[in-house]
């Protein structure tokens, strides 16, 4: 157990039972214990096997090449259909995960092996998201935009896209580019 991470779990509230057992479980794996984007991380060399956290509605282990483990439980949940890699298993109780210890535990070895393998798992390219027609309209008017985003990385590129075209009404699509035209110009990320 890494002291720094301690916090997480005295902090927790709602799953604090859960969160305790899903870190028992890791650990035995043999993986070593991070903390990373405020979470308890699990690590096989430095690489990213498993993350723990914690939601309103349930708790969960994150596989982060979820996407290519087999899943012969039916147990992996995609978040969203925008996330490639990563996979979830979600809890609403401290049984679930008592009763699923050895099929946790098989997971997370699947886990370590894809990752000892070096498998990746195959990312859309940027091309293939949507290009919503404001913002090629701008990227068309705008040479130092276009240059300002082909400049920016792969996943810069997609959550600009993934934002622009979450929006249902071209006035909200507009408003949007229209606000991060600036950012793009300056090299940085929606987030940055």
């Amino acid at each position: 157990m890494n002291p720094k991470v301690d916090f997480y779990f005295n902090k927790a509230k709602k799953w604090q039972e859960e969160l305790e057992q899903l870190r028992v479980i890791a650990l035995d794996c043999g993986l070593e214990e991070e903390l990373k984007w405020g979470c308890p991380c699990y690590t096989l060399e430095k690489n990213n096997i498993v993350l723990i956290h914690a939601f309103k509605e349930y708790c969960a282990f994150l596989f982060f090449k979820g996407a290519l483990l087999n899943d012969s439980h039916g147990i992996l949940i995609q978040q969203t259909e925008n996330v490639q890699a990563a996979r979830q298993v979600r809890f609403t109780n401290l049984r679930e995960i008592v009763e699923m210890i050895p099929v946790l535990k098989s997971y997370i070895y699947e886990a370590i092996e894809v990752e000892k393998a070096g498998l990746k798992v195959e990312l859309k390219k940027t091309t293939e998201f949507k290009m919503v027609d404001e913002f090629q309209y701008k990227l068309d008017k705008i040479p130092a935009l276009k240059a300002a985003f082909e400049a920016l990385t792969p996943g810069r590129q997609r959550g600009y896209l993934l934002y622009f075209s979450s929006a249902k009404q071209s006035k909200t699509r507009e408003e949007r580019v229209e606000k991060y035209i600036p950012k793009i110009l300056d090299g940085r990320g929606l987030d940055d």
